[in-house]
């Protein structure tokens, strides 16, 4: 999809319709400039020619008619029936052209001779018999026209631009409303979701996006709200039933150990309700959290991760599964919330446990490096698909048969703290067939 800049098509847009526009203010007053300078000089040498015809040609009035003939560059011939009388020292007509001009009396024509294009106008007077024929170069009419087309095409060019300038100005001072707009859009989160305001200037035509904007900001405040007052009631709600379940169950089993089978299965399923709600309960706290907003503090990493062994260790030992560690490095500090990284590591190490076979391994390592700390956590196991690969992390998503309890929110909580430190994680296919989890924390 193409991106355009609304400000520079704006500006490109307004400056070519002033450009056509004074094209065509250029182009007609060139049309009404030449017919009036065609209108003033066919008057000039209809004026010379009436002199010429009524003036005594030995008085100043003569010496006159050659200096009016020389500044307009205008060449003439007086005769009568029998001879020339006068005419300028440049005069020359060819004599079709002549025979053509006393044919046409009185008339303004064009001739072409001498290589360039000539205006023609021929008149006579009865009484006398005297005739007067004008020839003008047609180019020369026009010299001072075109240097005045220059000097206002010139005067044009500039003030296109001076108005290109005005343009780029003006519009990017109004686009500011804009980019304002932008910024606070681009601030709002969870925490945030007031109405946005463009302060004292409003563009009108922003008002129904913006209107809609804030209509929508309204209804996910709304649904944000819903969502934490549901939470909240679900944990009150929930948590204690379960556990009075868990402890009748547990009542029951003592009192029909015949049927303790079918009481532990009972007691896993509950296990794992409880299980389920306080991982809900964990994402609904975590996904209105900045990492800005996160306290933190330099912690021990291995400290944590000998913690996390210690808590999964008995759910280890009832599958015989053994947790290696392959380097112990003590004294390894992260900037992280101690809380939370034992939540993630916890949450690998008990998924890496639940999908290891009977009598498996888990092995975990530290890699300090320049970027910060890896921890690689995998297990063995049979195999694993690049379309579970790809999925691994979502809410709720757990790979079709598996007989494995599990809520499919374990990993899903992990990326979410570990986004929340800035760090990344990663899902890859072990070497041992299981599932290698690489978690990288900056130090």
């Amino acid at each position: 999809m193409k991106v355009v800049s609304l400000q520079s098509k704006l500006v490109k847009t307004s400056l070519i319709s002033s450009v056509v526009a004074g094209c065509v203010a250029l182009l007609l007053f060139a049309i009404i400039s030449v017919y009036q300078t065609m209108q003033v000089q066919d008057e000039i040498m209809d004026e010379i020619s009436d002199m010429l015809l009524i003036t005594d040609l030995t008085s100043t009035t003569g010496q006159q008619i050659d200096e009016l003939s020389e500044q307009f560059d205008i060449q003439y011939r007086l005769s009568n029936q029998q001879q020339v009388l006068t005419q300028s020292e440049e005069f020359h007509l060819d004599q079709d052209h002549y025979e053509l001009l006393r044919a046409n009396n009185g008339d303004y024509g064009l001739i072409w001779q001498s290589g360039q294009l000539w205006r023609s106008y021929a008149a006579a007077d009865e009484h006398s018999h005297m005739r007067v024929l004008l020839l003008q170069p047609f180019g020369d009419r026009f010299k001072d026209l075109l240097h005045s087309f220059a000097g206002y095409a010139l005067i044009l060019i500039l003030v296109w631009l001076l108005q290109w300038i005005m343009l780029h100005f003006l519009i990017k001072r109004q686009f500011s409303v804009m980019h304002q707009l932008s910024k606070q859009i681009s601030a709002k989160n969870a925490d945030d979701l007031s109405p946005i305001q463009t302060g004292e200037m409003e563009l009108k035509e922003l008002q129904p996006m913006l209107g809609q904007l804030n209509r929508l900001l309204q209804r996910l405040d709304h649904s944000l709200q819903a969502e934490q007052r549901f939470t909240a009631d679900a944990s009150h709600e929930l948590r204690s039933p379960l556990s009075a379940i868990q402890m009748r169950l547990q009542l029951l089993q003592r009192k029909y150990p015949e049927r303790a089978a079918d009481f532990l299965q009972m007691q896993q399923d509950v296990s794992r309700g409880i299980q389920t709600l306080e991982n809900l309960l964990l994402l609904a706290r975590l996904d209105p959290e900045h990492a800005e907003n996160l306290p933190k503090a330099d912690v021990d990493l291995q400290m944590i991760i000998d913690e996390v062994i210690h808590t999964v260790s008995l759910f280890a030992n009832e599958k015989n599964i053994q947790l290696q560690q392959r380097n112990q490095l003590n004294g390894v500090m992260v900037f992280a919330n101690q809380q939370l990284i034992f939540s993630c590591i916890r949450n690998i190490l008990d998924n890496a446990i639940r999908y290891t076979p009977e009598n498996g391994k888990v092995y975990i390592a530290l890699n300090p490096q320049s970027q910060g700390i890896l921890l690689f956590i995998e297990n063995e196991g049979s195999g694993i698909g690049s379309e579970i690969l790809t999925r691994l992390g979502e809410r709720f998503y757990r790979a079709l048969g598996t007989k494995t309890q599990g809520s499919g929110l374990g990993l899903s909580i992990c990326r979410k703290i570990i986004e929340l430190h800035q760090g990344k994680i990663e899902f890859a296919a072990s070497e041992y067939g299981g599932l290698k989890v690489t978690i990288m924390l900056k130090q």
